[in-house]
């Protein structure tokens, strides 16, 4: 009997692997969001840019930066190791061999749920599922730890924005 996550991964991966152009993106997310650092950028540029609302640029790079250091203590502890089944294809290198939660999608959530709130649009949210699914899609992490780091990051998005707001 397969682990229901291994499940849901080969069935994500029949569907996209090999679709023209899915790869090549979800490895560019990949790369964008390794170590938060394509987020960071983004924070940064805002604030640079955005002179009026710099205080909320640098509240959505706090965001990045926070849970995607919170997601990198939880691996540790939690100490889950990568989908290892033969049948999964690995799309992507990882700096370590812990899944649980996604760094990525921990940051990505943060990131884009803090630019949601400075925009007053729920538009960028719709790049929430997309990096989840790109992880899944390379192969590096189950449902549950693009789901955990969601979690995680929307959290810590709106822990960050409290602060901001009290602090203003």
């Amino acid at each position: 009997m397969t682990n229901p996550e291994i499940r849901v991964l080969l069935e994500v991966q029949e569907k996209l692997y090999e679709a023209p152009g899915i790869l090549p993106v979800a490895r560019g997310m990949s790369f964008f969001g390794e170590h938060a650092a394509g987020w960071l950028a983004l924070g940064a540029a805002g604030a640079v840019v955005d002179k009026r609302r710099r205080r909320e640029w640098v509240a959505l790079g706090a965001a990045a930066f926070t849970s995607h250091a919170a997601s990198v203590v939880i691996k540790r502890v939690v100490r889950r190791t990568r989908p290892h089944d033969p049948r999964i294809r690995i799309g992507v290198g990882t700096p370590s061999r812990l899944s649980f939660p996604s760094s990525h999608s921990t940051s990505t959530t943060a990131a884009l749920l803090s630019l949601a709130y400075l925009s007053s649009t729920p538009l960028p949210l719709a790049g929430v599922p997309l990096m989840m699914a790109s992880r899944m899609v390379l192969g590096v992490h189950y449902p549950t730890d693009v789901l955990g780091g969601a979690a995680l990051g929307a959290a810590t998005a709106q822990v960050v924005r409290k602060i901001e707001r009290r602090t203003a």
